[in-house]
């Protein structure tokens, strides 16, 4: 009997030791605060950017897996005077958001105060000449003129009888450079900016595009991560395109879980990129691929820093990119150091979504004039090792199963597209002079892209 008493005091003792050593890799706490500061932000974000119904939007943010089991425990309390937002759970693990004019909102992390750059947005936005891109549409709405056509953006906009629901926002659908149909959700229109999320960083890889047409920087240049040039750091090796493809080898894996580094980067620090160029290496360089923020964020302080600084890079993101393109309708949101949060949160109109994608359906080149480096689009089209991950884009140019069953939906081999959280799409299909722009909050794991893909094969199959 006293023998069993020792064994089972011991599995006792081991199984606290166990959820001891487990507390301090998984830290509970932190997963919630990435909880709360996902929420807090999106709220933030949603309602006095996109001028979004703040209830409405709390309450698709918190349907998704993770967040739903916390939802009963949530609260959201809402400064309009203030513009902020505060969420917590349970009273605690307070996430607060606050709203700058012009930079969107940003999280706040105890008493420290986000740096706000001193730059005149109104100056920088300002074109010097009229756009290089020459207008899709005129001040109304697009309505498709053709039945199928129609037809194809009312499927689109369909709910299903039961969750997870579309939430369709916004189709964008433009031909030979003209909007030939849209359609907008109630509350929503030509000009409302609505969150990109992950296509974000398909804007961070326009950004290198365009300095590395002006000289700045090269794909295969070292990463300029001051952190890494000690002569003994095998990060020394890691290059921008390594980033870029997410082939660095860091441990940065992505799993949306609010335990990954990734998660934890995007909503506890204040300096983002910061936090994720501390991560060591647990792969060779360039031979495996894992989704991850923290490199494109890496690549967002890269263009703070090649570029001058927080003010020098948004002077340099308008001039050389969004004016080009008559983007107007555009705010970039940043981190606690001014940094471009460049993973998840630039807010753009539908329109200017889609004028993004010519710049890429036209291979870097608008009126007349390269923004993108030669052979650039091609280059980041193309399958990163043998997935359908490419640069800052994802790829139908892969044997990958989820390129060919893409194919086999109805989009076309060539196409590659910009893609975010919820259903966040914008598709570029060379073959068909075409760029479809998908916005909206589904739930659904895959983003709705089911729906997107009947979407772009009923709209070829009208236009042809």
């Amino acid at each position: 009997m006293k023998l069993f008493f020792r064994i089972s005091a011991a599995l006792v003792a081991l199984a606290l030791l166990t959820a001891v050593a487990l507390s301090f890799i998984y830290r509970p706490g932190d997963a919630i605060r990435v909880a709360t500061g996902f929420v807090a932000h999106n709220v933030c974000s949603k309602t006095f950017v996109s001028g979004l119904d703040p209830q409405a939007v709390f309450a698709e943010t918190t349907e998704r897996d993770g967040i739903r089991r916390l939802r009963p425990l949530m609260r959201l309390d809402l400064d309009h005077a203030a513009k902020a937002a505060d969420v917590t759970v349970l009273g605690g693990f307070r996430s607060h958001a606050i709203f700058r004019d012009g930079f969107g909102c940003v999280l706040q992390h105890g008493t420290t105060t986000p740096y706000l750059p001193k730059i005149d947005l109104v100056a920088a936005k300002t074109p010097k000449a009229p756009p290089l891109l020459p207008d899709i549409a005129d001040d109304a709405v697009v309505a498709p003129g053709d039945p199928a056509l129609k037809a194809a953006l009312d499927h689109a906009f369909e709910e299903p009888a039961s969750p997870p629901f579309r939430r369709t926002k916004a189709i964008v659908v433009v031909r030979d450079g003209r909007v030939i149909a849209e359609r907008y959700a109630p509350g929503i229109g030509v000009d409302t900016p609505l969150l990109g999320f992950s296509m974000t960083k398909s804007v961070i890889n326009a950004l290198i595009g365009t300095m590395t047409q002006h000289g700045l920087l090269s794909p295969s240049y070292p990463a300029p991560v001051p952190e890494w040039r000690n002569p003994s750091d095998p990060r020394r090796e890691i290059e921008v395109e390594h980033l870029m493809r997410m082939t660095t080898g860091l441990d940065l894996d992505e799993t949306n879980s609010g335990f990954d580094p990734s998660s934890r980067m995007m909503y506890l620090p204040d300096d983002m990129a910061g936090f994720a160029v501390q991560a060591a290496l647990v792969a060779p360089v360039g031979q495996r691929w894992r989704y991850s923020s923290g490199t494109t964020q890496i690549l967002a302080r890269i263009v703070r820093d090649g570029t001058g600084g927080p003010e020098q890079s948004l002077a340099f993101a308008w001039r050389e990119l969004f004016n080009p393109l008559g983007m107007r309708h555009v705010t970039l949101e940043l981190d606690g150091t001014g940094t471009i949060q460049g993973t998840t949160y630039m807010l753009a109109s539908a329109r200017d979504w889609a004028r993004f994608g010519l710049l890429y359906l036209n291979d870097g080149v608008v009126g007349g004039k390269r923004i993108l480096y030669e052979d650039w689009v091609d280059s980041c089209a193309a399958a990163t090792l043998d997935t359908d991950y490419a640069a800052g884009f994802w790829t139908n140019r892969s044997e990958h199963p989820h390129a060919k069953g893409r194919v086999q939906a109805g989009i076309p081999r060539d196409a590659f597209f910009a893609s975010g959280d919820l259903g966040q799409r914008v598709f570029i299909i060379p073959s068909q002079r075409m760029v479809v722009v998908r916005l909206g909050d589904s739930v659904d794991p895959s983003g709705d892209i089911r729906g997107v893909a009947r979407l772009i094969k009923e709209v070829i199959a009208a236009v042809n």
